[in-house]
């Protein structure tokens, strides 16, 4: 699995620890989003993360910032884009089973290296579920396209689900 990985400044020391884990179990890396070193804003930091998943060239994206707001808020602005601010392993893993998330979001300041690795791999080993939920997500889609998903061809089926 490719990861695209991007952090400002505030998230940079838990990005190289994630990136250094993920690198040896197997993942591969791009890294987009890079401080280096000095103080940057996360939205130049979250887009190329974000571009590259909608893209298709990176399977997932992971960004950090101090809260993970910044950065969920600019990601999500990318059309195919589900960014997840997350806080724990169960939050972590219901973003991917029932949102498909694709980007995930964590902030740095509030976390510790050690949870965020936990979040991180609990999301990473967790699929979509599909069904109801995939639903749900088409009209998502519809409202990215600029339709009402209550009225939107979109994710009509089986409504009791």
């Amino acid at each position: 699995m490719k990861i695209a990985m991007g952090s400002d400044h505030r998230g940079a020391d838990a990005i190289r620890s994630i990136t250094s884990s993920l690198q040896a179990q197997g993942y591969e890396i791009l890294t987009l989003g890079d401080c280096r070193g000095r103080s940057c804003d996360y939205p130049d930091m979250a887009f190329p993360v974000a571009k590259s998943v909608a893209r298709g060239e990176a399977d997932r994206g992971i960004l950090v910032c101090g809260s993970g707001i910044g950065m969920s808020i600019a990601a999500n602005k990318v059309k195919g884009i589900r960014a997840a601010l997350v806080h724990d392993e169960v939050s972590a893993e219901v973003s991917r089973r029932h949102n498909d998330a694709n980007v995930l979001c964590l902030p740095a300041d509030m976390l510790g290296v050690k949870v965020i690795e936990r979040i991180v791999a609990a999301w990473l080993r967790t699929d979509f579920e599909g069904g109801r939920h995939a639903r749900r997500l088409d009209k998502v889609t519809a409202i990215e396209q600029g339709l009402d998903p209550s009225s939107s061809a979109l994710g009509q089926a089986a409504v009791g689900e």
